[in-house]
């Protein structure tokens, strides 16, 4: 799955071993997705993970919409 172009993705070397993350966290993006899956809303994935913003959710759910990224 190609993150690169996600403006809320970040891929820092030695960070959960280069594996792209949500920017200022430790969050994989594909948690969101899977969250996204389980029927989760965005809040409650929100709730599960409160350093990232409900904002920053949706803009990654769009992202992977747009793209058709799948956990």
């Amino acid at each position: 799955m190609d993150w690169r172009d996600c403006s809320e993705i970040e891929v820092v070397p030695g960070k959960v071993g280069g594996r792209p993350v949500i920017k200022g966290t430790r969050v994989e993006p594909d948690v969101i997705l899977v969250d996204e899956e389980y029927g989760r809303t965005p809040e409650q994935t929100h709730a599960g993970f409160p350093g990232v913003p409900v904002d920053t959710i949706l803009k990654i759910l769009a992202f992977a919409h747009r793209h058709e990224l799948q956990p």
